[in-house]
């Protein structure tokens, strides 16, 4: 998945949105005002990188099995991973994990948000 691709799907995501917190080389994608995925616009060794929520025992499995999936840069590797977009991580994997990192974002969200999150179109 090239980084369009990736910032494409991240903005198709329910209540998704886009802004640059950190500096003018990071977009970060937010629901419900909390971040759920961070990408760099500047390469790292020639690749773009990706850092999402996962819930930790998924994070171990998913490093096990792809070399382009990996503790978080900058982020609590307990809960963050890295994913190189243009790695051996198939794209539907990569959807898969923005869905799952949104998901972590709201089930820790408290109730009210949660059910005005479910709500929306």
């Amino acid at each position: 998945m090239n980084i369009e691709e990736f910032r494409e799907y991240c903005l198709a995501v329910k209540g998704a949105e886009e802004c640059m917190p950190f500096d003018n080389q990071t977009l970060v994608y937010k629901v419900m005002g909390k971040m759920f995925t961070y990408v760099s616009l500047q390469p790292k060794d020639g690749r773009f990188c990706a850092n999402m929520k996962c819930a930790p025992e998924k994070s171990i499995e998913l490093m096990e099995q792809y070399r382009d999936i990996f503790f978080g840069y900058y982020s609590d590797k307990k809960y963050w991973i890295t994913v190189h977009l243009e790695g051996d991580v198939p794209n539907a994997l990569i959807q898969e994990l923005i869905r799952h990192s949104v998901d972590q974002v709201i089930q820790k969200l408290p109730k009210s948000k949660q059910a005005l999150y479910n709500s929306m179109i």
